[in-house]
Formats: C-alpha cells, sequence, structure tokens
C-alpha cells in the first residue's frame, strides 16, 4: 500500500473526494454508505469544502463519521476565497466544524486564490493553528508561480500541501510544478484523478493503452488511471464516487505497482507536457 507524507504524518496515497456529493438526497444513503467503505477499506483522508453544496458535502461527511475514531480519520475542508480574510475565516472555519460535527480538521486549505491579500490569508491560516481548530494548512490551484510567492511570505513556508487538478489526460502540474513542490518537500493532492469532465473520463476508461494496461493487472481502466495518479509517492489520488463497490475498488489501487514499460505505454498515448500551460481547475 503506498503512503505519502503531510505535515510528517504517513497516510494512504488515495482518499475519498465529495466533491458533488449531499446535493442529491435521494443519493444519501448511498453516499454515506460509500464513504463508509472507503474507510473500512483504509482510506483516511476525506476531503470536502464550504463551496461544496453550500456545506451540504460537510454535512454529508459529519453523517457519515458519525461513530468513527476520529484519530485514525484525516479530515481536510477548504476556506472560499471570499473568507479567507483575518475578519471572516474563522467564522468560515467554525460553521465547517459544526456542519462536520468535529472540534478540528486536520488541513485546511485556501480554495483558490481571491481578492483578499495572500499575507493576511496566510497569516491568518497560521493563527488558527493556534486555536487547535486545525493542525496544518495548505493551499489549492496553486502553480508554481503561486508557490513562489507564498514562500516570499513570513509564514509563507509553513504550507504543508497543494491540492490541484491531475489527472492521465490533464498533467500540466508535470512541467516543473511537481519539480519544485518536491525540493520543497510539499506533496501534491490531485484531486478529479480520472478526469475532469464526462466525455474525458470516457476517453480515458475506454483508451487502448489503459485497457491493455489494467488487462495485465486484471484491474479495471479505474484502478490503472488512479495508480498512475499515484505512482510517483509524492502525490495523493482523492476520486470521488456514490458507489460503494466503486469505492472498494478505488481504494484496492494502493497496491497496483505499474512496470517501467506500463508507464512508458501510457505516457506515449498521454505525453506529458513540453511547453508551460495555464492549469486546469474546475
Amino acid at each position: 500500500m503506498k503512503n505519502v507524507q503531510i505535515n510528517h504524518q504517513s497516510l494512504p496515497a488515495i482518499g475519498i473526494g465529495t466533491w458533488n456529493m449531499g446535493d442529491d438526497p435521494n443519493q444519501t444513503q448511498n453516499e454515506i454508505t460509500a464513504i463508509q467503505t472507503g474507510i473500512e477499506a483504509g482510506a483516511k483522508i476525506i476531503d470536502t469544502a464550504e463551496m461544496y453544496g453550500n456545506g451540504r458535502s460537510e454535512t454529508l461527511v459529519g453523517q457519515a463519521i458519525k461513530g468513527y475514531d476520529r484519530t485514525n480519520l484525516y479530515i481536510i475542508s477548504k476556506v472560499l476565497p471570499n473568507n479567507a480574510s483575518k475578519k471572516y475565516m474563522e467564522n468560515s472555519l467554525d460553521a465547517s466544524l459544526k456542519r462536520l460535527g468535529i472540534d478540528y480538521l486536520d488541513l485546511y486549505l485556501y480554495h483558490w486564490r481571491g481578492g483578499v491579500p495572500l499575507s493576511e490569508t496566510v497569516d491568518e491560516l497560521q493563527r488558527l493553528t493556534t486555536t487547535g481548530k486545525i493542525k496544518a494548512w495548505g493551499v489549492s490551484n496553486f502553480d508554481t508561480e503561486d508557490m513562489q510567492e507564498l514562500w516570499q511570505l513570513p509564514n509563507g513556508s509553513n504550507c504543508v500541501v497543494n491540492e490541484d487538478l491531475y489527472n492521465l489526460s490533464s498533467r500540466g502540474i508535470e512541467y516543473n510544478l511537481l519539480d519544485w513542490q518536491d525540493k520543497h518537500n510539499i506533496p501534491m493532492i490531485a484531486y478529479s484523478p480520472v478526469s475532469h469532465n464526462e466525455q474525458m473520463s470516457r476517453a480515458l476508461i475506454h483508451s487502448d493503452a489503459v485497457i491493455s494496461v489494467a488487462k495485465k493487472h486484471s484491474a479495471t481502466s479505474y484502478q490503472i488511471i488512479l495508480a498512475w495518479a499515484i505512482r510517483s509517492g509524492r502525490v495523493i489520488a482523492i476520486p470521488q464516487t456514490g458507489n460503494a463497490e466503486h469505492m472498494k475498488d478505488n481504494i484496492a489501487a494502493l497496491s497496483i505497482d505499474l512496470a517501467s514499460d506500463e508507464l512508458k505505454q501510457l505516457d506515449e498515448a498521454y505525453p506529458a507536457p513540453k511547453r508551460k500551460q495555464p492549469l486546469d481547475i474546475l
């Protein structure tokens, strides 16, 4: 099972994403069961945000984790840019904690850059670590230049993670961001690790290259795509599903090791970028 270190804590490299979960009341029980299935299969990370369904995702996660040992879970949430100020952030955090039914977050992320000065956001994130309400903080949707700017701030190097869109068909972070983060010991959390829209998802899972590799491992295309995303040992993937069986398959991808010839086959079908390009963002 592959693990990645975040803030000196070793965590399974596949967690549970919750984007779009909690939006459909008819799916509530299925989604709760899926999250619980993931936990029981070995996942520790559950990633959510105040933005997801205007808090409905956090509420769903709170229902799903009720009764589980809190110390065995690693709960991540995110603050919206318009709440990422000294004036509003703690209130925003308190609302997230209330919806989740917990008294602290393991990790609190600045969801994306907005109008609040980065220095103010960073200082407030750092202050919140002294309250016990968050154990650590990080950022999301930051590119190399953003990370470099962050590192120039007095508390900027206390950032423990960056979360960006990353999958086999969207490899923009490989141009120079992953290397920068590796040099600074900052792991990457990959959201949308299978794809970031339905059309691309269908294209990936039906790709000849992916299917060929999947057959060698008696695995699904989804599992190969996830195994590829976490291949380096410095990336955590957080796929989302409301289906319990699919959730078990996701977590099982932790045990798949791709051979060098298989990685080459996937690279040839979906090559890494040769020039800088804007990051894909959802």
